[in-house]
């Protein structure tokens, strides 16, 4: 290398001190790296990703080159193509999930928006690139399938229900099992069958996440799920005012009892810009739960403003629609992109063992 030359082996022991978002671990010695080149004071590779990390695919990019750029520094061009690495999931816990991220979606108290929230993030996630499923863990008061514009029946096979898929998203619901007109009356033991068969009986593909819209406030369905399967975190949803946060706080309290960790905290209504005047307006109050998350030591995810249109898209099943609002869905994404980014830094620091396909 005294002539400026870069060798191959320089070049690639340097590469694999980049982590790969999912594992953790070098990009090299997990074979992400290929097609890589380097001539004279040009270098290109492809890099492999997983659908995994597909929301942080530009952002991981852009970090190989300074990365690069920051070790070679005589290097005046740096090309990354992007292609996808296949890695299928493990089987999580006694239901034998093919997930590999679970994330409970929560709040301390109804009225919230959490089941909005939680349709978006699964959403959010699929349009980046991810494989999601959406399970409507609330039983007695399921909204996913209004929320997402379906009433389309599962049906069985091989014993199995098949979840429906709406915009790429799999999705299972009490909702698409029970008349909508028809209440849901049943004791802790049953709810607890459900909840363990949505997933252990339900035929759900290989996932990257899995997004639980939880029932409001505290209670047996966060039990159950810690007893079923490893939960990557939870995230809990409220809004700006004094009881709310009240309320966020006990539902906080409670997945930390329930060794669940809190990925975040969500602050939905944060505040109204008035369409007329461009002027924000903070109805109830704002950055309540930025403070609140501080105060307690767990992230803030981010914002989502009142927009009436998330409103109307909810009342009317399309709340997919709002992923092509340039109002709302800046927001939207800044909160599936933090999410993920925070279970990297998790992985990051106990990186999970790769499987058998990839060694």
């Amino acid at each position: 290398m005294a002539d400026g030359t870069l060798e191959l082996k320089a070049v690639e022991k340097v590469l694999d001190e980049f982590t790969d978002p999912e594992s953790g671990r070098g990009i090299v010695t997990l074979d992400q790296v290929r097609d890589l080149k380097v001539d004279g004071d040009a270098m290109s590779l492809t890099l492999s990703l997983t659908t995994f990390a597909a929301p942080l695919w530009k952002q991981t990019r852009a970090d190989l080159i300074e990365h690069l750029q920051n070790r070679f520094p005589q290097l005046s061009q740096i090309d990354v193509d992007l292609d996808t690495q296949a890695r299928p999931p493990q089987k999580l816990g006694e239901v034998g999930l093919p997930a590999k991220a679970v994330i409970a979606v929560g709040s301390g108290k109804g009225g919230v928006g959490k089941s909005t929230v939680a349709a978006s993030i699964a959403m959010g996630l699929a349009r980046a690139g991810s494989k999601v499923g959406l399970m409507d863990a609330d039983v007695y008061g399921p909204s996913i399938p209004h929320l997402l514009g379906t009433q389309q029946r599962p049906t069985m096979r091989d014993e199995k229900l098949q979840p429906i898929e709406v915009d790429g998203v799999q999705v299972i619901s009490m909702g698409l099992l029970v008349p909508a007109e028809e209440a849901v009356i049943w004791r802790g033991p049953m709810l607890h069958g459900a909840i363990t068969q949505f997933l252990r009986d339900t035929a759900w593909n290989e996932l990257d996440y899995l997004i639980i819209d939880m029932p409001p406030g505290t209670g047996d369905i966060a039990i159950t799920l810690s007893q079923l399967l490893p939960l990557t975190g939870a995230v809990v949803v409220c809004t700006p005012q004094d009881v709310a946060l009240l309320d966020a706080t006990k539902a906080i309290t409670m997945f930390g009892k329930v060794n669940i960790e809190v990925l975040g905290m969500v602050e939905n209504m944060s505040h109204f810009v008035c369409t007329e005047c461009d002027a924000r307006h903070e109805i109830f109050g704002c950055g309540g739960a930025k403070q609140k998350a501080a105060a307690m030591g767990v992230p803030f995810l981010g914002e989502i403003p009142i927009n009436m249109q998330v409103r109307v898209r909810g009342d009317e099943g399309k709340l997919p629609a709002c992923f092509d609002d340039e109002t709302v869905a800046p927001y939207l994404e800044n909160l599936c992109t933090n999410l993920v980014k925070g279970i990297v830094s998790q992985r990051r620091a106990n990186p999970p063992m790769p499987s058998l396909s990839v060694l």
